[in-house]
């Protein structure tokens, strides 16, 4: 009899903590206790690895064991320790290799019939072994192709518990059982369309390139029919592809949402909650297990609130913190969670509950208190976290006849303009934290090596003055500007940059 170890991993939020499973025997009536702040679910681990033992033709001790779960101040929640504690457990009586187990993480939940069962967030949960030096993994050959996404792990798919304790040594026949079969993985996001379905939009289609390019927030407000869906639906698709390290953690965050993922994904996400969603539903949460959210879900990519107005005030300004920080930390009764929220907002609203207000040829039939209500939603310390407030009208038919006048842009089109104004940025950018415009800290912007002449920012520094904007405003206009220069190709933003990017915050003219 011996102290056995071996290694697992909890998960919370989107960092995983390597937790060490350490079994020992004691002379005392037969049983299996778990300790170290283990919730319900890890506390019913017992009976499923008894029953898993039992049908794998292993034997657990005839002794008391003891299942500690170290450090046992961090809470542990799900079913993903079984594997961990049915093999320290079985080690006890010397069945396994006592090195093989001190160097193996196991990760999986565990069948009656002694099956490995896949489970969520193993891509995550690999990450942090391999961070935390460790190079072999088991986990269920369901989620085995998610595990070998992390380079340098040696990955172990395992059917059964009796292919696990073989791997590790034990004296016994290979199992003939059939896997559990992976969650399945979600089809391709269908196209949404081309850029060049777009007609007459030509100021709202440069806006979206110029938000693409920079990764800035936009606000689009105009009757029903004006093409904000439509505008928004083609944001993806003239993105940059997701590098390495945005696609490991597009891919974690799929996966601790039980999304089945058989590759890094490299499409930038697109999520477009319902107005009816909760704050819950937008930051994440949980009673128990704490889930990521649609912002979080929406990391490196876009988040579209169509019809902003409709949400909840308190699920819009939810909204607030994270777009500052670029991140959301939930906080739960002993547990707190961190999420990785570094999305591009994009908001579509009608100008009133009728979508009549304002529009030529129109009859809206809200009261002006409504109308106020309305859009009043749409708080003012959001609005000034939004780089591009962009108001459309329907298009008329001289502006839908006359396309030989200015052909529209297609979507592989927009995108190489994206890709160059980026690259630029980035250049830019090289000696930096930040590769791209909208990142850009306002005081590196305003008193940086490349903070512009006061000639240049004389239209800013008016607008400041009057009151039409406030600092932070003043710096989201700059980031704008720098984003219309890359766009250009030229090296520093001129004073028609700055009026353009004026423009596009609110309408404001130098």
């Amino acid at each position: 009899m011996t102290v056995a170890r071996t290694w697992a991993v909890a998960l919370t939020g989107a960092e995983g903590s390597l937790v060490e499973v350490e079994a020992d025997q004691s002379n005392q009536l037969p049983g299996l206790r778990i300790i170290g702040l283990p919730d319900k679910s890890l506390g019913e681990a017992e009976q499923r690895v008894r029953g898993a033992a039992a049908n794998s033709s292993l034997t657990l001790p005839r002794r008391r064991v003891t299942v500690n779960l170290s450090p046992a101040s961090l809470p542990k929640q799900g079913s993903g320790f079984d594997v961990a504690i049915a093999v320290a457990t079985l080690a006890t009586d010397g069945y396994l290799d006592l090195a093989s187990l001190a160097r193996t993480v196991h990760i999986g939940e565990l069948g009656l019939d002694g099956r490995l069962r896949p489970v969520a967030g193993v891509l995550p949960a690999v990450v942090a072994a391999a961070r935390a030096g460790l190079t072999h993994v088991v986990v269920p050959r369901a989620n085995e192709d998610e595990a070998r996404l992390v380079a340098g792990m040696t990955v172990v798919g395992a059917v059964s518990l009796g292919d696990v304790a073989l791997w590790h040594g034990a004296d016994l026949e290979p199992s003939e059982l059939a896997p559990v079969p992976a969650a399945s993985v979600p089809a391709s996001r269908p196209s949404a369309g081309d850029l060049s379905e777009v007609i007459g939009q030509h100021e709202a289609v440069d806006a979206l390139i110029a938000a693409a390019a920079g990764g800035h927030h936009m606000l689009m407000c105009g009757p029903p029919g004006a093409g904000k869906t439509m505008l928004a639906s083609r944001l993806p698709g003239i993105l940059p592809d997701l590098d390495d390290e945005a696609a490991l953690e597009v891919s974690s965050i799929r996966s601790l949402s039980g999304i089945g993922i058989d590759g890094l994904v490299r499409e930038p996400p697109f999520e477009s909650p319902h107005h009816s969603a909760s704050v819950a539903a937008l930051v994440g949460g949980g009673s128990r297990v704490v889930r990521p959210g649609a912002i979080a879900r929406a990391t490196n990519g876009v988040l579209f609130l169509d019809e902003a107005a409709e949400f909840a005030s308190s699920a819009l300004d939810a909204l607030r913190q994270p777009l500052e920080t670029g991140s959301i930390t939930i906080h739960r009764s002993g547990v707190t969670a961190a999420f990785p929220a570094r999305f591009q907002l994009v908001m579509a609203t009608n100008p009133c509950p009728c979508g009549n207000y304002g529009v030529p040829g129109g009859s809206c039939v809200c009261p002006p208190n409504q109308v106020r209500r309305y859009l009043g939603k749409l708080s003012g310390p959001l609005l000034d976290r939004v780089d591009i407030e962009l108001g459309l009208r329907r298009v008329s038919v001289a502006q839908a006849s006359a396309v030989a006048s200015r052909p529209p842009i297609s979507s592989a089109q927009a995108k190489e303009q994206v890709l160059a104004a980026r690259s630029r940025a980035a250049y830019r950018l090289r000696e930096t934290p930040w590769s791209i415009n909208a990142r850009v800290s306002g005081p590196w912007l305003r008193q940086g090596p490349l903070a512009l002449p006061a000639e240049a920012r004389r239209p800013l520094d008016a607008a400041l003055h009057r009151g039409a904007l406030t600092l932070r405003g003043y710096d989201r206009v700059l980031r704008v500007a720098w984003t219309l220069c890359d766009l250009d190709g030229t090296d520093t933003p001129t004073v028609h940059d700055i009026g353009r990017a004026l423009f596009m915050k609110r309408g404001i003219t130098a």
